[in-house]
């Protein structure tokens, strides 16, 4: 593991050594649930759930303490015209031009998959990802075989034969780490200054390391995320409505890093600087969300994130609702998981002044207090007759994510001119996307709740992929 760089009176050095953490862990699968017990985490990552139970019990006795007070209401929408103008300010900043071609020789790149039993997608990918368009000797594909016992090792195998490109490590039954573990594990075998990291499931264009990789000519980008689109869209509401989230999502970053906030790390189609791995740690075996924790670690390390939307990686999205359930559980646990882990480096303003306030507005605020929030103010304005309190808020958040997919939706487009149809088309699938991001109220809240009042739990479900286009 790849020391870290920070003093130690300062820093999160307790992350060395990132301990083999989830035994039965991969890329591919989601959060459920099975005790588990006897368990040696470096000191930052104890009392997650202590620390849960602390930041509902002042939750929920803010948020009731507001309906008892006078001013109460007041410094609700004093809070919101705040929150308001920030969010304004992002919407309207000017996009961010990136360069189109390196000015020096292109950096070696190499591409890394953690698969596990994807033998339905594992041909496709390995075709996709050693037919990109750079030059010869200048990148590798690396594919980590997580233990898979279905047919992934045979066509793995019959892959390397054709594909000079492509090398396997195969992982024992008793590698543990899950995606963080087997990353770290092939870490040392790459070559590439740049790492890209995509899911079993990607689908790329064949010039998408000649469109992404110039980003990294300016020396503070430490990762650069693409947009993420969904390759079965047209199947049903749910996946129609998870392209719109993923338009929203990559719009909102994209003007947040225009004004110097936050960008994010998505998992699939993130491409990370050697160096900046290196500063940071690695990738942490002690989280559910690598992607999430090394966005943070990344920026509290001083470097920055990039997200492009001219270059996409496709992916399948989750097709019923059950899945979907899984899915955003898993993705809003470990999203908090890394605020309870380092709020202390975060409240040190290790980031600087833009970032930490574009945290605290966007993900801890909005993402996380407002939904946890939702339910005692929902009591209270039941008990006292009157209408919840932290309704400008609420209003003032589904306003943004209705804004920011119509924009995020058109921008993908990329038309000069559009007709009056278009536009129509594109409200209804704003329309259609905003009701059903209200999904992330019942998870973030009820997310918060079972971290801070159930024993951990871990089991790990297999999402199936199909395949499909």
């Amino acid at each position: 593991m790849p020391a870290n760089s920070w003093p130690e009176n300062d820093s999160y050095s307790e992350l060395d050594p990132l301990n083999s953490l989830f035994s039965d862990l991969s890329d591919s699968e989601e959060l459920e649930e099975e005790t588990f017990t006897s368990v040696s985490l470096p000191s930052r990552f104890q009392g997650r759930r202590r620390k849960a139970a602390l930041v509902l019990t002042i939750v929920w006795s803010g948020t009731i303490a507001l309906h008892l007070v006078s001013w109460g209401t007041l410094f609700v929408l004093g809070l919101t015209t705040i929150i308001g103008i920030h969010a304004l300010v992002i919407v309207f900043a000017r996009p961010k031009r990136y360069p189109e071609q390196m000015q020096e020789d292109l950096p070696s790149v190499s591409v890394l998959v953690a698969a596990k039993n994807e033998e339905s997608v594992i041909g496709r990918l390995v075709k996709s990802l050693c037919s990109l368009e750079y030059p010869e000797g200048q990148y590798e594909v690396w594919i980590v075989d997580d233990n898979s016992t279905d047919r992934t090792p045979q066509l793995l195998s019959e892959l390397a034969q054709e594909y000079a490109k492509l090398k396997v490590l195969r992982r024992k039954p008793e590698a543990g780490g899950g995606k963080s573990g087997a990353l770290n594990q092939v870490l040392p075998l790459t070559k590439g200054e740049i790492l890209a990291v995509f899911d079993a499931d990607a689908q790329v264009s064949p010039d998408l390391l000649a469109r992404v990789i110039p980003l990294f000519q300016r020396e503070n980008v430490g990762a650069v995320q693409v947009r993420k689109a969904i390759a079965n869209a047209n199947e049903n509401f749910w996946t129609k409505a998870q392209a719109a989230e993923m338009a929203v999502d990559t719009f909102m970053q994209h003007q947040r890093t225009a004004i110097g906030g936050i960008g994010e790390l998505r998992g699939n189609g993130q491409f990370v600087r050697r160096k900046a791995l290196s500063s940071c740690g690695g990738w942490n075996e002690e989280t559910i969300t690598d992607d999430l924790d090394l966005t943070l670690r990344l920026h509290l390390d001083k470097w920055d994130i990039e997200c492009v939307f001219n270059s996409a990686v496709e992916e399948e999205g989750v097709t019923n609702a059950i899945a979907l359930w899984h899915q955003r559980n898993r993705w809003a646990e470990g999203g908090y998981q890394r605020y309870l882990d380092y709020w202390d480096l975060i409240l040190k303003n290790r980031m600087g002044t833009r970032k930490t306030c574009n945290i605290f507005i966007f993900f801890i605020l909005l993402q996380y207090i407002l939904p946890t929030a939702a339910v005692p103010d929902l009591l209270m304005a039941i008990a006292r007759h009157r209408p919840p309190i932290l309704s400008p808020m609420t209003g003032l958040t589904v306003t943004m994510s209705m804004a920011g997919m119509f924009a995020g939706l058109r921008r993908i487009r990329q038309e000069k001119e559009f007709k009056i149809s278009t536009y129509l088309l594109l409200l209804f699938q704003s329309l259609r996307g905003t009701v059903y991001m209200l999904h992330w109220i019942v998870v973030m809240s009820s997310t918060t709740a079972r971290m801070s009042v159930r024993p951990k739990r871990l089991k790990w479900v297999k999402t199936v992929h199909q395949g499909k286009k």
